[in-house]
């Protein structure tokens, strides 16, 4: 043997005898962030109640969606499905039109977090599903796929409301992984035609981007957690984080799909110039990025009322 050879020997030697122990030490810590974030380890954890109660923008958008429900008790169908050995619950507003949006919210987040985006729909002429998305709410299920096997369930809950309600062209609203979940079905081979378009609100270019990020204002070490956390993702639930992104299923949509981009100059997790890139990916001809100068990750629409139910309102109408 060389030198090269022995000095390769030893190179790999210190590195894989820094790295063990390194993993061996931070497992735990990786695990118990898997768990807090992304599994349902109770059926009290992510039910139908506010999320962040502490968080004043938070708790008066719950509100001001719990108020806009209670107006339109009249309108809703408790309505449920079955896929993937999974019982989905959700809720369908029927304000008489032959279109429906249905609303998919943010990680930890219940139908009726859903609400509070319904208005400018209501006012556009939509029928409107809000949705308890697998492991939230009443739903069924335990771990979180970062919208990969969700974007199967809102297939099948597309297809429950054209052949039960009629509705003949079907969009999408998505909240942060919401997004993520549509976007994966619009580029599925078995999306209907009738599945048209998708509003999207702070969407990311990839899981591990953005949860970075989450990590990084949360004051958590990266290395290695955070991607032992991502390997856990796929030993758990079968998705590829590294492979299943949404700047790849983007490039897949039909080319007649329409898609309004939603996003916040201040959002410090779904980051500009990551979400220029996500723009710039998409595949649909009739696309539109509107920016936001106040509010934080998925805190548009509060902060921006106004314009933001303007932008989707001009934005159907066209």
């Amino acid at each position: 043997m060389g030198l090269l050879g022995i000095i390769l020997i030893i190179f790999a030697v210190l590195i894989l005898g820094g790295i063990v122990p390194m993993l061996i030490y931070t497992y735990p810590i990786s695990k118990r962030v898997y768990h807090e974030q992304l599994v349902r380890t109770s059926d009290e954890k992510w039910g139908r109640v506010c999320s962040a109660p502490d968080n004043e923008e938070q708790f008066s958008m719950w509100e001001s969606g719990i108020a806009w429900a209670d107006q339109h008790r009249d309108r809703i169908t408790e309505v449920k499905i079955e896929n993937d050995g999974f019982n989905l619950y959700g809720e369908y507003f029927n304000f008489g039109s032959d279109r429906c949006v249905i609303i998919l919210p943010g990680r930890c987040e219940s139908l009726v977090y859903s609400y509070y985006f319904a208005p400018p729909y209501e006012k556009a002429g939509f029928n409107i599903l809000v949705i308890d998305t697998r492991c939230h709410g009443k739903s069924d299920g335990k771990y979180n796929t970062i919208g990969v096997k969700e974007s199967r369930d809102v297939l099948a809950w597309a297809k429950y409301v054209n052949e039960s309600f009629g509705d003949k062209e079907i969009y999408i609203h998505g909240i942060c992984i919401g997004t993520s979940s549509g976007l994966f079905a619009l580029a599925s081979p078995n999306c209907p035609d009738y599945m048209k378009g998708l509003v999207t609100e702070g969407c990311f270019i990839s899981f591990r981007e953005t949860f970075k990020r989450h990590m990084m204002a949360d004051k958590r070490p990266l290395f290695p957690v955070l991607d032992t956390v991502m390997l856990l993702i796929n030993k758990h639930t079968g998705t590829n984080v590294y492979k299943d992104k949404p700047i790849r299923a983007i490039k897949r949509i039909k080319p007649d799909c329409r898609v309004l981009f939603l996003y916040g100059e201040k959002d410090i997790f779904s980051i500009p110039s990551k979400s220029r890139k996500l723009f710039a990916a998409c595949a649909a001809e009739d696309k539109k990025l509107v920016w936001f100068e106040k509010g934080g990750h998925s805190h548009l629409r509060i902060n921006n009322t106004e314009k933001y139910d303007k932008t989707i309102i001009e934005f159907f109408e066209r």
